[in-house]
Protein backbone atom coordinates (compact mmCIF):
# COMPACT_ATOMS: atom_id res chain seq x y z
CA UNK A 1 0.00 0.00 0.00
CA UNK A 2 1.07 3.59 -0.47
CA UNK A 3 1.74 5.96 2.41
CA UNK A 4 -0.37 8.99 3.25
CA UNK A 5 1.88 11.39 1.30
CA UNK A 6 1.45 9.49 -1.95
CA UNK A 7 -1.40 9.33 -4.39
CA UNK A 8 -4.02 6.74 -3.46
CA UNK A 9 -3.82 3.74 -5.78
CA UNK A 10 -7.27 2.77 -7.08
CA UNK A 11 -7.88 -0.48 -8.95
CA UNK A 12 -10.84 -0.87 -11.31
CA UNK A 13 -12.24 -4.32 -12.10
CA UNK A 14 -15.07 -4.85 -14.56
CA UNK A 15 -16.43 -5.13 -18.04
CA UNK A 16 -17.76 -7.80 -20.36
CA UNK A 17 -16.41 -9.95 -23.15
CA UNK A 18 -17.57 -7.26 -25.59
CA UNK A 19 -14.93 -4.63 -26.30
CA UNK A 20 -16.01 -1.14 -25.23
CA UNK A 21 -19.02 -2.42 -23.30
CA UNK A 22 -21.25 -0.04 -21.38
CA UNK A 23 -19.99 -1.60 -18.15
CA UNK A 24 -16.35 -0.95 -18.98
CA UNK A 25 -17.10 2.58 -20.18
CA UNK A 26 -18.92 3.28 -16.91
CA UNK A 27 -15.96 1.94 -14.93
CA UNK A 28 -13.53 4.00 -16.99
CA UNK A 29 -15.50 7.17 -16.27
CA UNK A 30 -15.46 6.44 -12.52
CA UNK A 31 -11.72 5.80 -12.64
CA UNK A 32 -11.24 9.07 -14.55
CA UNK A 33 -13.05 10.88 -11.74
CA UNK A 34 -10.76 9.18 -9.22
CA UNK A 35 -7.74 10.27 -11.26
CA UNK A 36 -8.99 13.86 -11.37
CA UNK A 37 -9.32 13.67 -7.58
CA UNK A 38 -5.60 12.90 -7.37
CA UNK A 39 -5.43 9.10 -7.49
CA UNK A 40 -3.28 6.76 -9.52
CA UNK A 41 -5.56 4.26 -11.26
CA UNK A 42 -5.27 0.89 -12.99
CA UNK A 43 -8.00 -0.74 -15.04
CA UNK A 44 -8.59 -4.47 -15.36
CA UNK A 45 -11.24 -4.37 -18.07
CA UNK A 46 -13.14 -6.91 -20.09
CA UNK A 47 -10.18 -8.03 -22.20
CA UNK A 48 -8.17 -8.91 -19.09
CA UNK A 49 -11.12 -10.53 -17.33
CA UNK A 50 -11.85 -12.68 -20.39
CA UNK A 51 -8.23 -13.88 -20.41
CA UNK A 52 -8.24 -14.89 -16.73
CA UNK A 53 -8.32 -18.67 -16.24
CA UNK A 54 -11.06 -19.90 -13.93
CA UNK A 55 -9.68 -19.51 -10.44
CA UNK A 56 -8.09 -22.75 -9.13
CA UNK A 57 -8.31 -24.55 -12.48
CA UNK A 58 -5.07 -26.08 -13.83
CA UNK A 59 -2.59 -23.38 -14.79
CA UNK A 60 -4.52 -20.52 -13.18
CA UNK A 61 -1.49 -19.43 -11.13
CA UNK A 62 0.68 -19.23 -14.23
CA UNK A 63 -1.53 -16.56 -15.76
CA UNK A 64 0.19 -13.22 -16.31
CA UNK A 65 -3.19 -11.48 -16.00
CA UNK A 66 -3.96 -13.25 -12.74
CA UNK A 67 -0.61 -12.39 -11.19
CA UNK A 68 -1.00 -8.74 -12.22
CA UNK A 69 -4.51 -8.58 -10.76
CA UNK A 70 -3.51 -10.08 -7.41
CA UNK A 71 -0.45 -7.81 -7.21
CA UNK A 72 -2.59 -4.73 -7.87
CA UNK A 73 -5.19 -5.78 -5.27
CA UNK A 74 -2.44 -6.17 -2.68
CA UNK A 75 -1.26 -2.61 -3.36
CA UNK A 76 -4.70 -1.04 -3.70
CA UNK A 77 -5.83 1.77 -1.43
CA UNK A 78 -9.27 1.59 -3.04
CA UNK A 79 -11.14 -0.54 -5.55
CA UNK A 80 -14.00 0.07 -7.99
CA UNK A 81 -15.92 -2.96 -9.26
CA UNK A 82 -18.34 -2.76 -12.18
CA UNK A 83 -20.55 -5.63 -13.31
CA UNK A 84 -23.32 -6.04 -15.82
CA UNK A 85 -26.54 -7.49 -14.48
CA UNK A 86 -26.83 -10.98 -15.94
CA UNK A 87 -30.02 -12.83 -14.99
CA UNK A 88 -30.41 -10.67 -11.92
CA UNK A 89 -26.86 -11.00 -10.60
CA UNK A 90 -23.21 -10.28 -11.40
CA UNK A 91 -21.52 -11.83 -14.41
CA UNK A 92 -19.37 -14.94 -14.19
CA UNK A 93 -16.37 -13.05 -15.58
CA UNK A 94 -16.50 -10.44 -12.82
CA UNK A 95 -17.09 -13.06 -10.13
CA UNK A 96 -14.08 -15.05 -11.36
CA UNK A 97 -11.87 -11.96 -11.12
CA UNK A 98 -13.12 -11.29 -7.59
CA UNK A 99 -12.34 -14.92 -6.65
CA UNK A 100 -8.64 -14.15 -7.21
CA UNK A 101 -8.78 -11.97 -4.08
CA UNK A 102 -8.68 -15.27 -2.17
CA UNK A 103 -4.91 -15.23 -2.82
CA UNK A 104 -4.65 -12.53 -0.15
CA UNK A 105 -6.30 -14.68 2.55
CA UNK A 106 -3.04 -15.09 4.46
CA UNK A 107 -1.65 -11.60 3.82
CA UNK A 108 -1.12 -9.09 6.60
CA UNK A 109 -4.12 -7.28 5.14
CA UNK A 110 -6.62 -10.04 4.57
CA UNK A 111 -8.77 -9.69 1.44
CA UNK A 112 -10.01 -6.06 1.20
CA UNK A 113 -10.02 -5.47 4.94
CA UNK A 114 -10.82 -1.80 5.52
CA UNK A 115 -10.43 -0.88 1.84
CA UNK A 116 -13.07 1.46 0.33
CA UNK A 117 -14.83 -0.15 -2.62
CA UNK A 118 -16.99 1.71 -5.13
CA UNK A 119 -19.65 -0.34 -6.91
CA UNK A 120 -21.29 0.01 -10.31
CA UNK A 121 -24.09 -2.13 -11.72
CA UNK A 122 -25.20 -1.76 -15.32
CA UNK A 123 -28.20 -3.44 -16.92
CA UNK A 124 -30.61 -3.12 -19.81
CA UNK A 125 -33.42 -2.02 -17.49
CA UNK A 126 -33.81 -1.17 -13.82
CA UNK A 127 -34.66 -4.49 -12.18
CA UNK A 128 -31.26 -6.12 -12.55
CA UNK A 129 -29.35 -3.00 -11.46
CA UNK A 130 -30.73 -3.27 -7.93
CA UNK A 131 -30.15 -6.99 -7.43
CA UNK A 132 -26.70 -6.83 -9.02
CA UNK A 133 -25.69 -3.91 -6.81
CA UNK A 134 -26.95 -5.78 -3.73
CA UNK A 135 -24.90 -8.84 -4.72
CA UNK A 136 -21.77 -6.74 -5.15
CA UNK A 137 -22.29 -5.20 -1.71
CA UNK A 138 -22.69 -8.65 -0.13
CA UNK A 139 -19.48 -9.85 -1.75
CA UNK A 140 -17.54 -6.79 -0.61
CA UNK A 141 -18.81 -7.24 2.94
CA UNK A 142 -17.67 -10.88 2.83
CA UNK A 143 -14.23 -9.66 1.73
CA UNK A 144 -14.17 -7.19 4.68
CA UNK A 145 -14.22 -4.20 2.35
CA UNK A 146 -16.07 -0.93 2.90
CA UNK A 147 -18.62 -0.18 0.16
CA UNK A 148 -18.77 3.56 -0.40
CA UNK A 149 -22.08 5.30 0.40
CA UNK A 150 -23.14 5.60 -3.24
CA UNK A 151 -23.44 2.57 -5.47
CA UNK A 152 -24.13 3.50 -9.09
CA UNK A 153 -27.12 1.77 -10.69
CA UNK A 154 -26.98 2.52 -14.41
CA UNK A 155 -29.80 1.70 -16.83
CA UNK A 156 -28.15 1.30 -20.23
CA UNK A 157 -31.30 0.64 -22.25
CA UNK A 158 -31.08 4.14 -23.70
CA UNK A 159 -27.58 3.44 -25.06
CA UNK A 160 -26.16 6.30 -23.03
CA UNK A 161 -22.46 5.53 -23.53
CA UNK A 162 -20.63 6.64 -26.66
CA UNK A 163 -16.86 6.54 -27.15
CA UNK A 164 -16.09 6.88 -23.45
CA UNK A 165 -18.69 9.54 -22.70
CA UNK A 166 -22.07 9.32 -20.98
CA UNK A 167 -25.06 11.19 -22.43
CA UNK A 168 -27.16 10.85 -19.27
CA UNK A 169 -26.22 13.64 -16.80
CA UNK A 170 -27.64 11.75 -13.79
CA UNK A 171 -25.71 8.58 -14.62
CA UNK A 172 -22.54 10.55 -15.31
CA UNK A 173 -22.89 12.28 -11.94
CA UNK A 174 -23.26 8.93 -10.18
CA UNK A 175 -20.09 7.58 -11.78
CA UNK A 176 -18.18 10.74 -10.95
CA UNK A 177 -19.26 10.54 -7.31
CA UNK A 178 -18.34 6.86 -7.01
CA UNK A 179 -14.81 7.66 -8.18
CA UNK A 180 -14.45 10.64 -5.88
CA UNK A 181 -15.85 8.85 -2.82
CA UNK A 182 -13.36 5.98 -3.19
CA UNK A 183 -10.50 8.48 -3.28
CA UNK A 184 -11.85 10.45 -0.32
CA UNK A 185 -12.21 7.34 1.83
CA UNK A 186 -8.81 6.02 0.68
CA UNK A 187 -7.16 9.27 1.74
CA UNK A 188 -8.91 9.12 5.10
CA UNK A 189 -7.70 5.59 5.67
CA UNK A 190 -4.15 6.44 4.58
CA UNK A 191 -4.01 9.34 7.03
CA UNK A 192 -5.42 7.22 9.88
CA UNK A 193 -5.61 3.44 9.29
CA UNK A 194 -7.55 2.97 12.53
CA UNK A 195 -10.58 4.60 10.85
CA UNK A 196 -11.48 1.32 9.15
CA UNK A 197 -9.64 -1.08 11.43
CA UNK A 198 -11.66 -4.19 12.17
CA UNK A 199 -9.27 -6.13 14.34
CA UNK A 200 -10.24 -9.29 12.42
CA UNK A 201 -7.66 -12.06 12.18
Amino acid sequence: MTDSAAKPFIVGIGGTATSGSSTEQALTLALAAAERAGAEVKLFGGEVLAALPHYLTPGWNESEEGRALVSAIRQADGVIIASPGYHGSISGMVKNAIDYVEETAKDERVYLDGVPVGLIATAYGWQATGSTLATLRSIVHALRGWPTPLGAAINTSGRIFHDGTCDDPAAAAQLDLVGRQVVQFARLRLSDPSVTETGAS
